[in-house]
C-alpha cells in the first residue's frame, strides 16, 4: 500500500497473488450463500449465470476446500499461500516463486506437500 491507502500492484505476479485472496473470497462466499438458501435462507435475486456457476455439489466442494485451506494455513502459511495462488489465480510456479521470493523447486515440494496433506484431509470429510 501506497501513503494513500492505495495498493500498488508491482507487475502481472503480483497482480495475480493478490487475485487469488479475492477470488477465493468471492468463491466461498458465492458458496455460502447458496448454502443459506438450500436450507431456507432469504430469497436472492441472481442472474441465470450467477445460479448456474456452482453446481450444488461445487459448493460444498468449495467450502470443504476452503476449509481445508484454512486448516492447512494454520500448519503451514507458505504452503497454503502456495494452494490458494495456484488454486484460485491459476499461477504457475514459477510466478509463484516470484511472488514469494524463492526458487521454483522449493514452490514445487510445497506444493507436492500441500497437495498430499489437503487429499488427505478432504478424503476424512467424506
Amino acid at each position: 500500500m501506497n501513503a494513500r491507502g492505495r495498493l500498488e500492484l508491482q507487475g502481472r505476479t503480483h497482480f495475480l497473488a493478490v487475485a487469488s485472496i479475492a477470488m477465493r473470497r468471492v468463491l466461498v462466499d458465492h458458496a455460502r450463500s447458496r448454502a443459506a438458501l438450500k436450507r431456507g435462507g432469504g430469497v436472492t435475486h441472481v442472474s441465470v449465470g450467477e445460479a448456474n456457476a456452482l453446481s450444488e455439489d461445487r459448493t460444498q466442494d468449495v467450502l470443504l476446500v476452503d476449509a481445508a485451506l484454512a486448516r492447512l494455513a494454520l500448519e503451514d502459511p507458505q504452503a497454503g499461500r502456495i494452494v490458494e495462488m495456484r488454486f484460485f489465480a491459476g499461477m504457475t510456479e514459477r510466478e509463484i516463486a516470484d511472488v514469494l521470493g524463492v526458487s521454483d523447486r522449493w514452490v514445487r515440494k510445497q506444493w507436492a506437500f500441500a497437495r498430499v496433506w489437503l487429499r488427505r484431509e478432504l478424503e476424512a470429510q467424506e
